[in-house]
């Protein structure tokens, strides 16, 4: 039975990650930080559940910042694989708390890498990289060739990251690799990320909760997938039998605009588009009320205008491609947030 170490367990892919390993007969540990408040609503059905496999499910406490934890919980649990998914994950936020993005999304997978150089254990190290390091894009579409241009504090932390990965795979031999991961969502998405909040808010203004969406860019255009998939190229990047660096995306680009009109599309709401701008607004068709407008604290300091992946390596070497459609997903989330709101 082989041992898995995921750090960021209570976030989307963590905990869909957990869900797959678990599948596949591993021993799973988390690694969560403490907080005031209950984070692990992603991850309740691991712990409650009573057809969850919870004597293969261990839980325990730790923080990227901390690298005597890191450097115990590794040398104990003496995992097969890590897959550290842990980060200050929000762009935007990013330009407001730079240093600590900087600490956790840089340093942190440093730490995990020395803590395995230095523990001389046997193994697989899978760090969570993104598709904001090609940030202001050389080229379109995106491979594993293209030069990164990154343009947020969070991008720049994970570029030093994944170089950090390539270093200690070339200097010690460590099978470490690198997941360029494009956009991918689904209901764990949390709120305040654009998916979930647009899905979220369009649910609540259909059952008169909400009375409007508030945006940023509605012409930022990106690469968006569904979760579960994704979580399945990680693992697969670990089975290989030398590590490298995949991106792993659907090869098609929409905006956001797009996802809010299909968002309403599925609550049978058209919305029109009127005036320019900042003052942009999105207007029930039927009747004339404003449901979407623009709020500038939203824009980017350093915008990335368009993502769009190129997975044919992934398709090559891992045998793994997307399944589900834009229109799916926006549908698959959509009715979640309507069960829930």
């Amino acid at each position: 039975m082989k041992t898995a170490l995921i750090t960021g367990i209570t976030g989307q892919d963590g905990s869909y990650l957990a869900d797959l390993l678990l599948e596949k007969g591993y021993t799973v540990y988390g690694l969560r930080r403490r907080t005031s408040t209950n984070n692990l609503e992603n991850i309740n059905h691991l712990q409650f559940d009573p057809h969850a496999d919870k004597k293969n499910f261990n839980l325990l406490y730790g923080d990227l910042s901390d690298s005597s934890n890191i450097n115990r919980l590794i040398d104990k649990i003496k995992p097969d694989e890590i897959y550290n998914l842990a980060a200050q994950s929000h762009v935007r936020v990013s330009f407001d708390v730079p240093e600590y993005t900087a600490d956790i999304d840089a340093l942190g997978p440093l730490r995990i890498l020395e803590a395995i150089r230095e523990s001389n254990i046997s193994t697989r190290f899978y760090q969570a990289s993104t598709s904001e390091l090609y940030g202001d894009v050389l080229e379109t579409p995106q491979n594993e060739n293209t030069p990164f241009n990154p343009r947020s504090p969070y991008a720049i932390a994970k570029h030093y990251a994944f170089q950090m990965v390539k270093s200690y795979r070339e200097a010690y031999n460590l099978f470490a690799c690198n997941g360029i991961l494009f956009n991918h969502e689904s209901p764990k998405r949390g709120t305040t990320f654009v998916t979930r909040k647009i899905t979220y808010s369009v649910a609540r203004i259909f059952k008169k909760k909400l009375d409007r969406l508030y945006l940023g860019n509605l012409d930022a255009k990106r690469d968006w997938g569904y979760a579960p998939e994704y979580v399945e190229a990680m693992w697969r990047m670990l089975q290989q039998d030398e590590p490298k660096d995949i991106v792993i995306g659907t090869g098609e680009t929409h905006s956001v605009r797009q996802f809010v009109e299909y968002a309403f599309a599925y609550v049978d709401i058209d919305i029109v588009w009127e005036n320019k701008g900042v003052d942009e607004v999105g207007v029930d068709k039927k009747n004339g009320k404003v449901l979407v407008s623009i709020d500038p604290y939203f824009y980017r300091p350093a915008e990335v205008d368009m993502l769009l992946s190129d997975p044919s390596f992934a398709k090559k070497r891992l045998n793994w491609s997307s399944n589900v459609g834009f229109k799916q997903l926006v549908e698959i989330m959509m009715e979640s947030d309507l069960e829930k709101s």
